[in-house]
């Protein structure tokens, strides 16, 4: 037993072990935990308190009958109330009992006909203690005579098994602790690569206003949220605003993107799953659900959760309690969940897809982000803050904006949103390579799109006005530089033009380079 620190195997090996002896017919354990079949449970009627009570957890004997397995957990007497029956009086009191001599006839056995049918003589129960608490009972059903030196040995080994149990307990409680633990690094790391530079929300538009107003409100609550809108607007910033400003705000804040999961596998990423669940499932591993306790749960895309796992998700956001995949232990949680989707789940709804209850469940507080099209106030402050944000990432001075620029991403319509911005942005740091900023958008094909129109027909100039023309422009550089050509604040440089070229120009046309006139 010492060797064990698996629980289940460490119940195994002592029922096993004490059902070597052919005299055993029955040695059973149960261990008190919390009720959880009390609608279904025959001993209901006379259960006293359905909080807690007694779980068969293990068993072996030596049946009569060669078809009998006695190891199934499944059966009438799988839970005992507390202090109900011989066993629950055991457990309630911590006080041993030794019938013996049993003929098999009297009338607190609750089935005469297995009782003689395997000729039962004795019923031995041992109280598991262990520091003063109950853990559960130790039982058997002995073909033999018990006396009180194999009673004094029963509780020599039910000591044992008592310390045995709660050690298992603890190095399962450091194993659960140790996998949540990596797993909520590995998430963390995640994050850290996925969301550098994500930054607060941007802008000062009355649609993103509103929005702020509604986290203001919403976020000091526990009221689950629904935050909906157009892909790339900023539902995960949203989510990560009402989380920030919660009570919860100590916590993490998980994500489960709910379209990048396999449909068979979202009950044991939301739930987690025990070792050997299925194949591939190599230990324990907690769901995103238990990595949120006490905190905050962002599923995004929930509209793509799968008909079949909504159910199962609707149940443990009204009762807050869950099982991991191959396991019959209940967990309870404390989470709070931000659901997201681009959807509209409305029709969804009125089409049979989505859940109606889920649907009410999760939005209590619904929050819609406007399109970017229609904050275009917005766009200016978001196309800078990216601007800067992707320039400090690549280690190079920010790129000089001019009103063209602007121009360009506010006549663009920009159907990705704020992500399609930020991504263009990026794009046309890389590209400037030092100089002003240049955006390669492609042509809007959305209802919001500004049309621009098509530049006029090139004027014909003749060659005195070409001079004159480049005169005018290299002297507006030489007062806007102060005189300088080069460097990188150099006229040349706005204009173009190399340096010495540029100089040979001041020269011919006889401009001043400090005053810019003749």
């Amino acid at each position: 037993m010492a060797r064990q620190r698996s629980l289940p195997e460490l119940l195994r090996a002592i029922t096993s072990g004490i059902s070597r002896c052919k005299q055993v017919v029955l040695a059973r354990i149960w261990l008190i935990d919390a009720g959880d079949i009390c609608p279904t449970c025959p001993l209901r009627s006379e259960c006293p308190d359905q909080t807690r009570c007694l779980h068969l957890v293990a068993s072996a004997g030596n049946s009569a009958d060669l078809q009998a397995d006695s190891r199934r957990l499944d059966g009438a007497f799988r839970r005992f109330p507390l202090g109900v029956r011989k066993i629950g009086r055991v457990a309630l009191k911590g006080e041993p009992l030794l019938l013996s001599g049993v003929a098999g006839e009297e009338e607190w056995i609750a089935d005469r006909e297995w009782w003689r049918r395997e000729k039962v003589r004795s019923f031995a129960a041992q109280p598991l203690v262990f520091r003063g608490e109950t853990l559960g009972v130790l039982a058997i059903f002995d073909r033999g005579v018990l006396d009180d030196k194999d009673f004094d040995w029963l509780r020599v080994f039910a000591d044992h098994a008592a310390v045995s149990i709660s050690n298992a307990r603890a190095f399962q409680e450091i194993e659960t602790l140790r996998a949540r633990l990596e797993e909520e690094n590995a998430y963390l790391r995640e994050e850290v690569t996925s969301v550098l530079g994500a930054g607060s929300m941007v802008g000062d538009s009355p649609g993103l206003r509103k929005v702020m107003q509604q986290i203001q409100l919403v976020a000091p609550t526990e009221a689950t949220v629904l935050v909906t809108g157009e892909s790339g607007t900023g539902k995960e910033l949203v989510a990560r605003a009402i989380h920030d400003h919660s009570a919860r705000k100590g916590r993490a804040l998980i994500k489960v993107n709910c379209s990048a999961v396999p449909e068979g596998l979202f009950e044991s990423e939301f739930f987690g799953h025990v070792k050997g669940a299925f194949t591939g499932a190599i230990q324990d591993r907690p769901g995103r659900f238990e990595l949120a306790d006490g905190g905050t749960l962002f599923l995004d895309e929930i509209g793509d959760v799968p008909q079949a796992m909504q159910a199962k998700l609707l149940r443990v956001l009204q009762e807050q309690e869950l099982e991991r995949v191959g396991d019959t232990r209940t967990r309870k949680v404390d989470v709070r969940v931000i659901a997201a989707t681009h959807r509209d789940l409305k029709k969804d709804v009125e089409s049979g897809r989505f859940r109606q209850d889920l649907f009410y469940r999760l939005s209590v507080f619904p929050i819609e982000v406007p399109p970017l099209r229609d904050r275009r106030e917005d766009i200016t402050a978001l196309a800078m803050h990216f601007v800067r944000q992707s320039a400090q990432r690549m280690n190079r001075p920010a790129p000089r904006v001019t009103q063209a620029a602007l121009g360009q991403i506010l006549a663009h319509d920009w159907p990705g949103n704020v992500r399609e911005l930020q991504n263009a942005v990026e794009r046309a740091v890389i590209l400037s390579r030092g100089g002003p900023l240049r955006f390669e958008l492609p042509e809007s094909k959305g209802e919001g799109a500004q049309r621009v129109p098509p530049p006029p027909a090139p004027v014909l100039l003749t060659r005195d006005e070409l001079k004159r023309q480049e005169r005018e422009s290299i002297a507006a550089a030489l007062r806007q530089t102060d005189g300088r050509i080069f460097g990188p604040r150099g006229a040349a440089h706005l204009l173009g033009m190399k340096p010495t070229t540029l100089a040979s120009r001041v020269t011919a046309l006889g401009l001043a380079r400090k005053t810019g006139g003749r």
